[in-house]
């Protein structure tokens, strides 16, 4: 991934909340006929090793799992973004000299895939996806809740995939390489909550 010095985030905690936030990531890898991309929603476990690991799971239709084990792969993940117009600018007033861009966040994952297809594992890692989903919820839906032979008859069309985490970058472009009146007119301007407090956030203001 690109990275000027700005806007680099090097903090694992802010990477990890992003994908806690953001989880359902882009899982990206190598087949027959070349790169291969499949959108999934990712469970990140931050106790494993020094940066965590990812766990997931994927149709057994989905061919992408056949080359998955022992592959090198990269999950991307992304966070709030919007574009930024030069009107927001103070400098478009000043000197005309701006150019529209696009602010964000995003955090992208780099690890050795392990394929899973034992019942437990599967079990497992659904049962606590699901619980990190519905866990807000007032009644919390659990994989208990259905039949077991249904549950049984599921676990069988799927195939799991564990991605322990071998390095991790985060990139936050948050206006940071604008002057402080560019970055207010922004933070008072781009109209998205998130974005205005990031923006001030990381812009110091």
């Amino acid at each position: 991934m690109y990275q000027p010095p700005h806007f680099i985030e090097e903090r694992l905690e802010v990477q990890h909340q992003l994908i806690r936030a953001h989880p359902f990531g882009l899982l990206i890898s190598v087949g027959a006929d070349g790169p291969e991309a499949n959108g999934i929603p990712f469970l990140l476990d931050a106790t494993y090793a020094r940066h965590g690991r990812l766990l997931a799971h994927v149709a057994r239709a989905n061919g992408q799992w056949r080359e998955l084990h022992g592959q090198r792969v990269l999950a991307v993940f992304q966070g709030p973004q919007a574009y930024i117009s030069p009107s927001l600018y103070e400098t478009k007033r000043e000197t005309g000299k701006v150019v529209p861009t696009w602010n964000y966040a995003m955090v992208q994952v780099k690890g050795t895939a392990l394929v899973h297809e034992d019942a437990d594992w599967l079990r497992a890692q659904v049962t606590a996806l699901t619980a990190s989903h519905e866990n807000t919820r007032t009644t919390p839906w659990a994989v208990s809740d259905a039949p077991e032979s249904y549950i049984r008859s599921q676990l069988k069309g799927i195939v799991g995939i564990e991605i322990p985490i071998e390095s991790i970058a985060g990139k936050w472009k948050m206006s940071q390489n604008r002057p402080e009146s560019d970055r207010i007119g922004v933070a008072e301007g781009v109209g998205e909550a998130q974005m205005s407090a990031l923006v001030r956030e990381y812009g110091k203001l």
